[in-house]
């Protein structure tokens, strides 16, 4: 099947048609890995699917013939060890063919798979893993000693294979067991509601919880990005993102559908971004379809800008950007950069694409073809033209989460009378106009990555001059917000080179995407008569 037979949207033009003509197509069985790879191996098998580019600048070509036969051992080898449709498999691995390699593999059995961030400290990746009750687990020889420090609390994670070239048991080589594989796998038919991805999210209240997505969600989030990457695909496209393939961002505003549609994706290790370096790797690989956090933008904006680039398109979400950071997308690297709304639980339904609509600086776009996007009261009511309430999505939609993982009160709070709740506050012009006003929650938003506070307040909680602490967000120029801490500590507790400890703490235990910027020691937390910490104030005072 060409691409543009796998389009959603016949073409891109005036929205209000797009919006008016849409009709959602969803097949009774779907597989992402059927989609993404398998299909193209059985017709183009020679089509290239993803250029991965070296620490060094090598390059190296993989097609989905390729692909696929790597996905296919990779299958064999999991159901050898026993792992079955609807079990776990996690995969703690940087941007590579290998993750896409272990995503098919997993799926392909009707395995769910649990993407993991390799910047994730010992706590992080315990409660994840146990959470889920993973079976399974891909890493590299980077993150397996980490791993493997674990296991004693992992009684169910059973196998564990690492892409390094000195596996040694009981680590399998994940290279090793896909050679000794023999034939094609077959890949089961899974349902389009069938469990796919384990996506977990910030938690405000609790710990972080576990966001289980169906095959479906793929095809959900098409429609949105056909249209803010302006009629993609396009002949002689290339896409890349230097957002983690862990994250939604960067799995499924870019990665995956690259795959879906037959257009190569490049993978490289950005061990921190470095905006020469991106834009070398964007004008070496000819990149013309980008997905970029506002973060990443803003340092682009101060870098040298080559004279040659190729950019085609670029989508960008998780703040407003502002009139000036578009008009020197449009400007200086000749592409509009168009806004993106979703969130992990229900992602890419709100865009602003300036090839068929009006862009209104500030706003986030418009209702994406296929969506009902509402301003809605604490009823599940929608609220006229100018009216603040919540964002909310109407249910079901092919994009939205299935469940939070055993969470089931959590997931039917996260519903009001037919429409899921974004837990955002906005506004809608009476042209459908969306602009994002705050979180009517904690949750945190630095860098394009939602943060919430209690996995950070457990961690610095459990250091024994801590009694207690708080999380918030404070404004920054550059991230949108960083994340700030507030501790109250033991009498006698002496704070000389304590922030310091406390910082690395979170760095090292959790993820350095979350450590705090800054401690600031108080004698006492705001608190309610029921003993809830009051995060508004500190945000409020801070």
């Amino acid at each position: 099947m060409a691409p543009d037979q796998r389009r959603m949207i016949a073409e891109t033009g005036n929205w209000d048609a797009m919006r008016r003509d849409f009709r959602w197509s969803i097949p009774e069985r779907l597989n992402i890995a059927e989609r993404c790879c398998d299909s193209w191996a059985g017709t183009d098998p020679r089509r290239v699917a993803i250029l991965h580019v070296g620490d060094d600048g090598s390059l190296r070509p993989w097609d989905y013939g390729r692909l696929r036969q790597a996905a296919d051992g990779l299958a064999a080898s999991l159901a050898a060890r026993g792992v079955r449709k609807g079990d776990r498999v996690a995969v703690l691995l940087p941007q590579c063919p290998e993750v896409m390699i272990a995503h098919f593999a997993a799926m392909k059995l009707g395995a769910i798979v649990l993407p993991l961030f390799t910047l994730f400290g010992e706590d992080a990746l315990r409660f994840r893993l146990a959470d889920s009750g993973a079976r399974a687990l891909v890493t590299d020889g980077a993150n397996i000693d980490k791993v493997m420090a674990l296991a004693a609390d992992l009684p169910e994670l059973e196998v564990v294979y690492s892409t390094g070239p000195r596996a040694r048991a009981p680590v399998l080589s994940f290279w090793m067991e896909i050679s000794r594989a023999r034939g094609p796998w077959k890949t089961l038919a899974t349902l389009a509601d069938d469990p796919a991805v384990l996506i977990y999210t910030s938690g405000t209240t609790g710990p972080p919880k576990g966001v289980v997505h169906a095959h479906r969600f793929l095809l959900g989030h098409l429609p949105s990005v056909e249209c803010h990457h302006e009629g993609f695909p396009q002949p002689a496209d290339i896409g890349w993102t230097p957002a983690d393939w862990a994250w939604i961002g960067g799995l499924m505003d870019l990665a995956m559908p690259c795959l879906y549609f037959g257009v190569p994706l490049v993978s490289h290790r950005m061990r921190k971004f470095d905006p020469d370096a991106a834009f070398e790797l964007v004008r070496t690989h000819r990149v013309r379809n980008l997905f970029l956090p506002p973060t990443a933008l803003k340092l682009m904006r101060a870098a040298r800008v080559p004279d040659d680039l190729s950019i085609r398109s670029i989508s960008s979400g998780g703040e407003s950007l502002g009139a000036d950071l578009l008009a020197w997308g449009q400007d200086v690297l000749g592409a509009p950069i168009n806004e993106i709304y979703g969130q992990t639980e229900c992602n890419l339904v709100l865009a602003s694409c300036a090839g068929s609509m009006e862009v209104r600086p500030g706003s986030m776009g418009r209702a994406v073809p296929g969506f009902e996007v509402e301003i809605i009261d604490t009823a599940g009511q929608p609220l006229p033209p100018g009216t603040q309430g919540e964002i909310g999505v109407k249910a079901p939609n092919p994009v939205m989460f299935l469940e939070y993982w055993n969470k089931p009160d959590a997931t039917a709070a996260k519903f009001v009378n037919g429409w899921l709740k974004t837990g955002d506050l906005g506004l809608r012009d009476e042209d459908g106009y969306f602009t994002f006003l705050a979180r009517d929650d904690d949750v945190i938003t630095s860098a394009g990555y939602r943060i919430g506070p209690s996995e950070i307040e457990n961690c610095l909680n459990e250091h024994p001059d801590v009694v207690m602490s708080a999380v918030v967000g404070a404004p920054d120029a550059l991230r949108t917000q960083v994340v700030k801490a507030y501790v109250v500590l033991r009498e006698g507790a002496d704070w000389d080179g304590l922030e310091d400890q406390l910082i690395n703490r979170v760095r090292q235990r959790i993820s350095p995407h979350v450590a705090p910027r800054q401690i600031e020691r108080l004698d006492t937390l705001p608190m309610t008569a029921t003993g809830k910490i009051m995060r508004r104030a500190l945000r409020d005072g801070g």
